[in-house]
Formats: C-alpha cells, structure tokens, sequence
C-alpha cells in the first residue's frame, strides 16, 4: 500500500519508535526515528542501493529509513575525500608561512585537527536520526523560519571551498602540464583547467549521492596512494629539524610573537574539519537511523584525523620549499603548488596531475552537492537538480569573474575562513540543542518550512526561535569583531589579544553561554522535547499552534 508521510498529523503525536533514555551519554542513545506505518516494514538491509547513474530525486524531506543504504564507512570516504586534496596541503603549508619550525609547526597541527574533529563529529548524528541535512535540522532549535541560517551559511561556504579547490586544482594541473609537457601558463590554458574541473562536478553532483561517493570511493585510495609516493620523492631533500625564525637566535621583539603565529597557524588549520560542519548531513542521511550513533560519530571524527596525511606533506613539503626556494613562501604572497612544482622530481610531475585532478573533483563534489540541496531547501519550486545546475552555473562563472576579472584568489581564503567564524556557533547551537533534547525530533514538523505550511511544535515565535538566533547572531558578530588574519582582515578588537587570532574560541564559548544562559532564563516549550523531556534546562507548557496550509503534494513511501 501506499502511505503517505507528508500528510500533517497532530502537531503533539510525532512519528517515532524509539526514544532516547534519560541519563544516557548521546553516542550510546538509540536514535529516534519515523518508522513506517506497515506492519511488514523493509529493513534497510533488504533495500537494493540505487544505480550510480540514477539521478537522485531526494531533496531534503525525510528519507524513509528503508531507502537509506549507506554505512559509517561512506560517511567517512566522502568526509575524507573531500578534504585529502592540495587545498588541505596548503592549509598544512601555514604553520611555515608563520615562521614555525616543522616540530612546532607538527604540533599546531595535530591540535588542530583533533581539536576540530572533536568539534565536528557530534555534527554527524543529525542526518541519521532525521533523515534529512543539518540545515532542516536547524529548524527545532532555530525556528522553522530561522533554519534558513544553516541553508545561507552552508551555501555560502560550499560555493567558497568550490572555488578554492578548483583554483587550487586547475593551478597544478596547468603547472604540471607545463613542467611535463610544455604546456604554455596562459589564462587559456587556466580557463580550460577551470572549466575542466567545474563542468565535471557538476555532472556528478547532479547525478547525485551515490555517483559522488563513488567518485569518492576511487578519490579516497587514489590521493592517499598520490601522497604516499609523494613523501619518497621529497624525502631526499626534508630535514625534520628546519627551524623556522623562532629558534635561538631570534631576538626579542621576534620570539614575541611565536604564541600569536602558533595559536594562528593551529586556529587554521582547526577550521578544515569544523567546516564540515554544514555538510555532513547532507552525506549522513542516507545511513539508516537504528546505526549507532557512536559509529556515526567515530567515522565524521576519524575522517578528518585521517586528513593528518595531507595536511602533514604539506606542511613537510613547504618545509623544504623554504629551505630551497623561499621566494614562494613569502608571507606576503604564497604560491603553494608554484613552489612544490619548483622542488618536485621530473618523475612526480604526472602524480602531481593526477592529485590535481583527483582533489578537484573530490572536493568539488562534496561542496557543490550540498550547495545545491541546500538551494532547493528554501526555494523548494527548485527540485535537487533543478537547484544543482542554477547554483552549479553561478558558481562556476564566479569561478571565471573572481580569476580573471577581479582577483579574489588571494581573498576567497578569507572570506571562507570569516564564513567558518559565523558557521561554529551555529554548531554550538545545534550541538547543545541535541543535547537538551536528548536527540529527540519531531520530523514532520521538521518539514513544515519546506512544504510552505506554518505551525507545529517548532514555530516558536512565528517560525523563529530567538533564543538560538540571538546566541548564533551575537557569537558570530563578536567572532568577526576580534578576528586577525595579518594582511587580510584585522576586526576592531583583533589586536586585544596580543595580535592572537581568538575569533573561533571566543565565538564557541560565546555560543555556547548564552544559548544555556537564554534558555534557561526563557524556557522553551515542553512540545518541543520528547517524552523524558528536558535535559538541564526548564520548560513550559504552552499550546502548540496546528500545522496548517496544504504544501505540495506528499509523495508516497514504497512499503
């Protein structure tokens, strides 16, 4: 038979089976999840994976959980993929470009990445317990019309980290051409390396979930075999103790500012994983919502200690461009690829290619897909493809326009890395909010932004919970006050640190104090927590206005 699961029920009887236990940790909970109604459901293990060239039709309304066929193991191949690529090799490169040595500059690194594995991993849980991505997810703890804050947020960083990786990418790939082929570095031949890369993601992403992680499942083995081999072209030239410009024989005024240069160079690198954040349930939906969330979890975490590879041939390799041709890392303007083409062996000219492109496509990919998903969550005429190939064409000709007419290379960097400031306490609101929750969701109610209704359990103050919003808002305004990127952006209070760049964990403790602080000042709703109720903070009971207005027209679930 069909059922029909976009049908409004009463705004107080969610779909669930499951419900979280009080006083359990939430890795160990089992998830909350909208069974289907027939007595004789498919498991997800019964269900047949679509075809890798079957256009995705799912947006963002809830996948039934007999349609999602992927595993934790999937989530961490597109979560890895989408970072073991140059893009994460020049992030890796900053440490140096502060003047670290490479064992200061190993340790900024390392904290970077576990610090901000830690901070993204509880991100994943929301895809499988909902079914949909992060930016729906929003809507229980931002408001049904607030969640449009994750959409603006995540668009706005994919199309940023799109470019990057194919500017990066198309960079290489000419600059080995050229070193092994002859080829001439004209804007032409860059414009071809662009179009290239950015007409082949689209393809993909337009395609899908499952033709992206395949794309990912070859990306994942192929770079790390890549980076692999690099570490035995570049081995005869690396000396493990470059000393960087703070050793001793710096003098005073130099030795000053290591603390700055190495909580910067940590800081950037912490923002690679937490930039994730946005996406990962764009990825995560499809895993079925009885896996247990500490798999989930364990995978979003793993995968990015995982990109302790890229990350550390990076920052090896700019290691020994500074040594052997420093004019390319110069503060003022790096040149990454330029230098490690500079250095490379003849032989290691053709894997430099094929990381290029590689990287390009698995980094595109990952960005560009939640970009349009994203799209077609708050233009909802817009189905997936629709919205894929609408933001996939302006974003490709930004592409071109950023390049050639208005060169903002240098200055995309920036603007992704202010991005990542306004991102996190978004995270910190939605993290806390499961919390206090107790991972409990309502997911028709979850919808009722999509499908142009009003009302439910998470409508707040006319669809807008000010108590998330006013945490996200002031975190994200004093993190762009007291960020200091020296020769990009310096806000009104970067300097009060001592020249320190503490915009990222000022914004956290922010977030996170004031979202606890508001709601416990201001009680939410009891509606809006699940049986066990609240975890911490107080609750109120108040009416909880009826779903209403008809949206589009619900499409059946297969049982």
């Amino acid at each position: 038979m069909d059922v029909h699961p976009d049908r409004t029920p009463d705004a107080a009887a969610p779909i669930r089976t499951a419900e979280p236990s009080a006083g359990v940790p939430m890795a160990e909970q089992p998830p909350s999840v909208a069974p289907s109604p027939s007595p004789v459901a498919p498991t997800p293990s019964s269900a047949a994976a679509p075809s890798v060239t079957e256009v995705e039709t799912h947006g963002v309304e809830h996948i039934p959980d007999a349609e999602r066929t992927a595993s934790p193991l999937d989530l961490f191949r597109l979560a890895f993929g989408g970072a073991n690529t140059f893009s994460t090799c020049v992030l890796g490169a900053f440490p140096v470009l502060f003047g670290l040595s490479f064992q200061q500059g190993l340790a900024a690194v390392v904290i970077g990445v576990a610090i901000g594995a830690l901070i993204l991993c509880p991100m994943a849980v929301f895809g499988p317990v909902n079914g949909t991505n992060n930016a729906v997810s929003s809507s229980a703890h931002l408001g049904v019309h607030g969640r449009v804050v994750g959409s603006f947020l995540s668009l706005l960083t994919a199309v940023a980290f799109f470019s990057i990786s194919v500017w990066s990418s198309g960079d290489a790939l000419v600059g080995g051409a050229h070193r092994l082929f002859g080829l001439e570095r004209s804007d032409l031949s860059y414009a071809v390396a662009y179009a290239l890369f950015a007409v082949l993601v689209l393809v993909v992403c337009i395609y899908g979930f499952r033709f992206m992680l395949l794309v990912n499942k070859v990306a994942v083995t192929a770079a790390t075999v890549l980076f692999i081999v690099g570490i035995f072209a570049f081995a005869g030239d690396f000396d493990p103790s470059y000393a960087g410009i703070y050793g001793a024989g710096a003098d005073a005024e130099t030795k000053a500012l290591f603390w700055p240069s190495f909580i910067g160079a940590t800081l950037i690198v912490l923002s690679n994983p937490v930039s994730f954040g946005a996406f990962l349930g764009d990825w995560s939906r499809y895993i079925p919502a009885a896996t247990p969330r500490r798999r989930v979890m364990g995978a979003a975490f793993l995968s990015q200690i995982a990109t302790l590879l890229p990350f550390c041939f990076g920052l090896a390799t700019a290691s020994v461009i500074a040594a052997k041709a420093p004019d390319y890392v110069d503060p003022a303007a790096p040149d990454f690829v330029g230098g490690l083409l500079a250095i490379s062996p003849g032989w290691y000219f053709l894997p430099i290619c094929l990381l290029a492109l590689i990287g390009g496509m698995s980094t595109g990919t990952t960005a560009l897909y939640g970009t349009g998903l994203d799209f077609s969550s708050v233009f909802t005429r817009l189905s997936r493809v629709q919205a894929t190939v609408l933001v996939g064409t302006l974003a490709i000709a930004f592409i071109f326009v950023g390049r050639f007419a208005l060169d903002v290379v240098q200055s995309i960097s920036t603007f992704a890395t202010m991005i990542i400031t306004c991102t996190t306490p978004w995270m910190v609101v939605m993290m806390l909010g499961f919390f206090v929750r107790r991972g409990w969701y309502d997911p028709e109610a979850l919808q009722v932004f999509n499908r142009r209704q009003r009302g439910g359990r998470y409508w707040f103050a006319h669809g807008w919970n000010w108590r998330g919003m006013t945490a996200w808002w002031v975190a994200a305004l004093i993190g762009i006050l007291f960020t200091n990127i020296p020769g990009q952006f310096v806000g009104p209070f970067g300097d009060l640190a001592g020249g320190v760049d503490i915009s990222l964990p000022l914004s956290l403790a922010v977030a996170a104090v004031l979202y606890l602080g508001l709601l416990a000042a201001f009680p939410e709703p009891r509606a809006a927590y699940g049986p066990d109720g609240a975890r911490l903070v107080r609750t109120v009971d108040v009416p909880v206005p009826p779903i209403t207005g008809t949206g589009p027209e619900p499409t059946p679930v297969r049982t």
